[in-house]
């Protein structure tokens, strides 16, 4: 088949296109590399079954053309990570709602199958012991810039779910919940590689608020086989799935457990959130997903535990 990746420069995108490549598929890379990196391609630069197109979804003249000649569209590319979304929120909500626009608009010249990636950040402020995709969604006010990345990834499902009803064009969304693993950078605000690169060097691991809020990390390889599976099930088409792993564990207890693994002798210490981000910012203090939807439709569970994706961030940062 011929795939087309959008933001395929990414981590994930780097990912998803080398197991897709090693399937024999042909795949074509769309990205502007403002957050991705050629490096995450490296592994694929000599196949001839892999053709990247450097530019930016929102204006990139070709897009309508490499669509209607692919069979199926993986819709990757998105402004990334807490600290680059606070920084620059219109940037965030520009890139994600137009750029979503452009990719379901060039798509439905031939109808072509699209998988849109959006986020755990739409459950908002949630308190759920875990979210489901039936739960109503629960975003911050508008003044704070944190809930901006949220409604403009939320904005995205509603356009494709619009799109699969109205214009008849077969769309999934995926909710991804804290992804990792080798090649993620810490740069943009990315907590795992952020510690490991910290414990490594021995300098100060910082948490950023009080440490009590709770995570869950999915290694990227189960992500991407959970990608390939929907986008293979007709029947996902149409709906929404929350893809990432159940195991939670606080911020304070993910530090501790990375010093320890790596024998470091690094500090551990709490950084305010105004101080790491601005003035009123608010998390979600649990994000823990419920996965028995993607479960029952194509039998997917994660397999690789916390400390595997601890090491394997080690090794790639190493």
């Amino acid at each position: 088949m011929r795939y087309l990746i959008t933001g395929g420069a990414g981590f994930i995108g780097g990912h998803l296109a080398e197991s897709l490549v090693r399937d024999g598929h042909h795949v074509t890379v769309v990205d502007n590399l403002s957050t991705g990196s050629a490096k995450n391609l490296a592994a694929l630069k000599d196949s001839p079954s892999l053709e990247f197109v450097e530019g930016n979804i929102l204006d990139l003249p070709e897009l309508e053309y490499l669509i209607s000649r692919s069979d199926m569209v993986f819709h990757l590319a998105a402004a990334v990570g807490v600290e680059l979304v606070v920084k620059d929120p219109v940037l965030t909500i520009e890139t994600n709602v137009h750029g979503t626009e452009r990719v379901l608009r060039a798509a439905l010249r031939k109808k072509t199958p699209c998988l849109i990636t959006s986020t755990s950040e739409v459950y908002g402020k949630s308190t759920h012991e875990s979210f489901s995709e039936r739960d109503d969604l629960l975003i911050g006010q508008p003044k704070n810039s944190r809930w901006s990345y949220a409604c403009s990834k939320l904005l995205d499902e509603f356009l494709a779910q619009a799109y699969q009803r109205s214009k008849k064009l077969p769309v999934a969304v995926v909710r991804l919940f804290n992804t990792v693993g080798p090649r993620q950078t810490g740069q943009y605000g990315m907590v795992v590689p952020r510690f490991v690169s910290r414990a490594l060097s021995g300098k100060d691991i910082e948490i950023y608020g009080d440490g009590s809020q709770t995570r869950c990390f999915c290694h990227v390889h189960d992500t991407v086989r959970a990608l390939r599976g929907l986008s293979a099930k007709d029947s996902a088409f149409g709906d929404v799935f929350n893809i990432g792993s159940t195991d939670e564990i606080s911020i304070c207890e993910l530090a501790a457990r990375i010093k320890k693994r790596l024998k470091s002798r690094s500090r551990i210490v709490k950084i305010p959130y105004e101080k790491a981000y601005e003035a009123g910012f608010e998390d979600m203090m649990r994000r823990v997903p419920d996965t028995s939807k993607v479960e029952s439709l194509i039998g997917w569970r994660p397999a690789l535990p916390l400390d595997k994706i601890i090491d394997d961030v080690v090794e790639s940062l190493r």
